[in-house]
Formats: structure tokens, sequence, C-alpha cells
């Protein structure tokens, strides 16, 4: 008696995970984009329609990657169980480092995703989604500042605060891919003296109470007349 053996489909799923892996895989051994959705598509057994259920574009893929690790890492943090017994400066480190932990695994792709960004004051796409969950997150733990007193509330200034953070998280992200020191350890320091440096200068200084006081003997300008003056 003789049996027939059945072949099953065993194409695999696609899903957004598995184009991300795909894609970091193509360029870091590459060296570059592939020269259309097309190729990729073929190179990965995927049809063209599977890869646009996702993604619109190579640099949608890089864009949703970078988005990604700070979605998950604001996620992450805010399970810990000190997390509501934080200050705002408090929070900001406990993101940058926690970033930068999870960055580690994916710091091939980060170097070659951020050499291709032509250096400006606008943000590049690839980092736009990013930037947008790292505002939110700064804005809500600026918030929180300025209302327990920990921060100033400057008029003017302090809806500029998120904007220096993230200045400030650029300049980290620049630094840590040149950071050439054993477990990044430079980097944790950069970390820690930027952000400190830079909550000091959201915090009241002596520049606010002269500022106060100018604006007092404004205000009062008539009471040096009165006092013969």
């Amino acid at each position: 008696m003789s049996t027939k053996l059945s072949t099953q489909n065993t194409k695999k799923m696609v899903t957004k995970e598995s184009i991300q892996n795909a894609y970091i895989d193509y360029v870091l051994t590459e060296g570059e984009q592939p020269k259309s959705v097309y190729i990729f598509a073929k190179k990965n057994e995927m049809e063209e329609t599977e890869f646009y259920q996702f993604f619109g574009s190579f640099d949608a893929i890089e864009q949703s990657l970078w988005t990604d690790i700070t979605t998950k890492t604001i996620a992450e943090i805010k399970t810990q169980e000190v997390w509501g017994q934080y200050n705002s400066r408090e929070k900001a480190l406990s993101f940058f480092y926690s970033f930068f932990e999870l960055l580690k695994s994916k710091r091939s792709f980060a170097t070659y995703s951020a050499k291709k960004i032509h250096k400006g004051f606008s943000t590049p796409t690839v980092w736009q989604g990013a930037k947008s969950e790292f505002e939110t997150f700064a804005s809500e733990i600026l918030k929180d500042g300025i209302e327990s007193g920990e921060l100033t509330d400057r008029k003017f200034f302090a809806d500029k605060y998120k904007d220096a953070l993230w200045v400030q998280f650029v300049f980290v992200l620049n630094f840590w891919l040149n950071d050439i020191s054993a477990g990044f350890e430079k980097t944790d320091e950069a970390i820690e003296k930027g952000v400190n440096v830079t909550f000091d200068l959201f915090q009241r200084s002596p520049i606010d109470n002269l500022l106060e006081y100018g604006k007092f003997l404004a205000k009062n300008g008539g009471m040096k007349e009165k006092m013969g003056f």
C-alpha cells in the first residue's frame, strides 16, 4: 500500500516586526536601502501588497523603528515601582538611561540610519515619530514639575522647555554614536551632566529674582519721588 505525502504551504506570516527585522538585516548587509520594494519583497518571500499593508516606504520603516524604541522606553519606565516617587528631573534621567540601554541592541542600525541624516535645523523624517512621542512625554513630566514647584513657570519660556530637552536628547544620541568607551560609560556621564544642567536652567535662579525685582521697581517707580530721590 502506497502513501502520498501532502505538501503544505510553509510561507511565513508577514508582520510589521518581520519587515522591520528583514530591513535591518538588508541594510546592514548591503550598506544601503533596497533598490525597490519589489526586490525587497521578492528576497523576503512576500508580496508587494503585503509590504504596503504596513509601510509606504523604506524611510517609513526606519521611522517606525526609532518611534518604537521611544514608545517602548516610555512604557517600560512607567511600570517601575519607584516611578511615582520620581520628580521630573529623575523621570527625564530614567528615560535617557533606559532609551540608550534599549538602543544598544540596535546600535548597528542606529549608526547606519543616523549617518544618512543630513545635518540641519529641521527634524529628519526618520526621527519625527520619535520626536512626537518624546515631546508628549517631556511635556507631561515638565508640567508635573511646574505644578509641584520643582521647576519655574517662566512666561513665554516654560513652553520651550520640552524643546531644550529634545536638543539635549539629540546631542546625547550623537555623542553615543561616537562613544567608544567600555559599556558606553562616557554616554552615561554625558546624560547625567547634560540633563542636570538642563534642569538647573528650568529651576529658579538669581536671574529670576533680578527680573522680579526689575518688575517691582517698574511697577512702583513713583515711590522714588515720594521718598525724595
